[in-house]
């Protein structure tokens, strides 16, 4: 690597006569190597401690490494590896970056399986396990006794607590403040789309399931959002726009929030859906959009019913659905408690704890360092 040209603002690094790398000035004072605390690995470096305009006061490959001397005496050493695998605009690779692999009824004859015992024995198997279900939104756990599947999911990371706690039990109940805890069918939804942050993965271990019904529904939202995104886009961008207003309600809490159904990425892509018919509040938009609004939200109701979208599968006790609340959709059929008993336990493993998972669990099995 050969330095091929200074200016006012950046040097123009030269890799094996490819087309020259450009990196500012400021952009290698702020990542300086020593600008990390070497324990933490956060940053430590005040950039304000630094002019706008800052320029080295000289800069030399030597054995493998950029060298610049800034005006204060300061030198930074860079290795060229670093530079070629960090340069600006390229992002640091992440193992949690997986695409997602969008999927209907058809492409699902039947849920990725795992075992319960090693999932919780076996590091490889957690990993398999993670990237399996991170990429399709849904997978199955089997072989757990009552309590295990709260192992699992906390084999991953913390359990985000909600106004229903960290841990709850789907039964149905005489004095009910959710639809989950009644007999009633539950159209397919995300979980606490009222939630200024809805939970990531939820985790439903089927403790018992003997009654007649009961049977669950799954559908992966992302492949509604891309459909309505190709054959109706006018729907697509009201229902990504207009936000809409969710809530729930009880004696002990009043929970609310405005989002749109469908939320992207800065680049386009799909990031969430938050779709619940039961927690969205009276529709208070004006008048003259209500029509628009409704024919919208009509046309991804219509594909949530769509047998092309909808797979059903009735758990099993020592079963466990593991799913991305966030994308994809879950409900079930009504069920006659009087006919036998039924107990799905549940909690919620964000996100982030979830991704966080994959990338130490990726780094410890290639050998990577911090």
């Amino acid at each position: 690597m050969q330095i091929a040209r200074l200016s006012d603002q950046a040097l123009e690094l030269r890799h094996d006569g490819a087309s020259p790398i450009v990196f500012p000035f400021l952009w290698l004072r702020d990542n300086c190597p020593t600008a990390f605390d070497p324990q933490t690995k956060e940053r430590n470096f005040d950039l304000l401690s630094v002019p706008d305009d800052l320029k080295p006061a000289s800069a030399e490959t030597c054995d493998d490494e950029l060298v610049i001397t800034w005006p204060d005496g300061h030198v930074s050493r860079f290795e060229q590896s670093w530079l070629l695998a960090h340069q600006p605009g390229v992002p640091r690779p992440d193992a949690a970056a997986l695409p997602r692999k969008i999927w209907r009824a058809a492409d699902m004859p039947e849920l990725p399986r795992f075992s319960g015992a090693e999932i919780l024995a076996d590091d490889r198997v957690l990993l398999d396990f993670l990237v399996t279900t991170q990429s399709l939104g849904l997978s199955l756990v089997d072989g757990l006794a009552p309590g295990q599947g709260l192992d699992v999911a906390q084999r991953i990371g913390f359990l985000r607590e909600t106004n229903f706690g960290k841990v709850f039990d789907v039964v149905s109940k005489p004095d009910p403040n959710n639809l989950a805890y009644t007999a009633q069918a539950l159209a397919l939804h995300t979980d606490l789309a009222n939630q200024e942050i809805p939970p990531g993965f939820q985790f439903l271990h089927c403790i018992a399931n003997e009654a007649q019904g009961g049977g669950s529904v799954f559908a992966d939202s992302f492949a509604i959002a891309e459909d309505l995104r190709e054959t109706d886009p006018g729907a697509f961008r009201v229902l990504s726009t207009v936000a809409l207003p969710f809530r729930f309600h009880d004696r002990a809490y009043d929970i609310r929030l405005r989002r749109p159904v469908i939320t992207l990425r800065p680049d386009g892509r799909l990031d969430e859906i938050r779709y619940n018919a039961h927690l969205t509040d009276l529709i208070d938009l004006p008048a003259d959009q209500l029509g628009t609004f409704y024919r919208a939200y009509r046309a991804f109701m219509k594909r949530t019913r769509d047998p092309a979208f909808v797979i059903a599968l009735r758990l099993r006790g020592g079963e466990m659905v593991v799913f991305d609340n966030r994308r994809t959709l879950h409900g079930r059929e009504a069920f006659n408690p009087a006919t036998g008993f039924r107990h799905l336990q549940g909690c919620y493993v964000d996100r982030g704890e979830f991704e966080s998972r994959i990338r130490v669990l990726d780094r410890r099995h290639d050998g990577a360092s911090l």
